[in-house]
């Protein structure tokens, strides 16, 4: 019996850090499709990312020059990715000082090099898609994956604006979606330059998504950059045990035990 709890209390304090992993993303977001093997992505990525979230947001575990590993060459980096620095080899810093950071957000914007690895990619698709517009809120957006988020939509002329319908006190309107949660009801305001609205007034966002989706790949791969090769590695290592020292252990062991009776 007390090997049958200790065994109990050992799976318990394994469960633990994954429940508190899984707990980190909270919620149940859309499945986003990531691929590190599309270079193009990747660059598209790490321009939106330069463009339009290091004027905020710091990525001090991550080097310019290391862009090279996604294609890009040495010109192109300098060129077309970096404006806060003029030296390759400097790690990406934000453009805005700290101290006005928590001024005018009340916080100072976290750094992104491992945000993909504590949030996970589906947890920033949802939210990168989850901007609308809420004249209740300081900054004059919220989010409906994080609730009174004190960031703005940085892709707002990106995606078009949503906004919040608001009830006759001026408060956000809120309903049940499809699994009895609590959502603020939203409409289209305007469109934006990658999304279009049909004649029948609904609204395309695909080529947004796919925009979004290519920010989160890049942020996937900052926060690990040798990911592919690992995995690569990985493939080769098992490739080697089964076809070379496998074999050689089974035969190893017949050559040892044919005397034994």
């Amino acid at each position: 019996m007390k090997k049958i709890w200790k065994n109990w209390f050992a799976a318990l304090l394994l469960a633990a850090p994954m429940s508190m992993a899984t707990a980190a993303g909270g919620g149940d977001y859309p499945k986003v499709d990531i691929n590190l093997g599309d270079e193009v992505a990747l660059q598209r990525g790490a321009q939106i990312f330069t463009n339009y979230c290091l004027s905020c947001h710091s990525a001090t575990g991550m080097r310019f020059n290391r862009l090279q590993d996604i294609g890009l060459t040495e010109d192109q980096i300098k060129t077309n990715l970096m404006f806060t620095t003029d030296k390759v080899g400097e790690v990406m810093q934000s453009a805005m000082a700290p101290a006005d950071a928590k001024k005018w957000f009340g916080a100072e914007p976290p750094d992104l090099t491992l945000i993909a690895r504590s949030r996970g990619a589906d947890y920033l698709y949802a939210y990168l898609r989850g901007f609308y517009k809420d004249p209740t809120r300081p900054t004059g957006w919220n989010n409906t994956v994080f609730d009174k988020v004190g960031m703005p939509h940085p892709l707002w002329e990106q995606q078009g604006v949503k906004a919040v319908e608001l009830d006759d006190k001026g408060q956000p309107v809120w309903v049940k979606n499809e699994h009895g949660v609590s959502v603020p009801k939203l409409y289209w305001e305007t469109t934006g330059l990658h999304s279009r609205r049909t004649p029948d007034g609904k609204v395309i966002e695909k080529e947004f998504d796919n925009y979004a989706k290519d920010l989160v790949t890049f942020l996937v791969y900052m926060g690990e950059p040798a990911q592919l090769q690992r995995k690569q590695l990985g493939y080769i290592v098992m490739i080697f045990l089964f076809a070379v020292m496998l074999p050689l252990a089974y035969f190893l062991k017949k050559e040892y035990w044919k005397d034994v009776h």
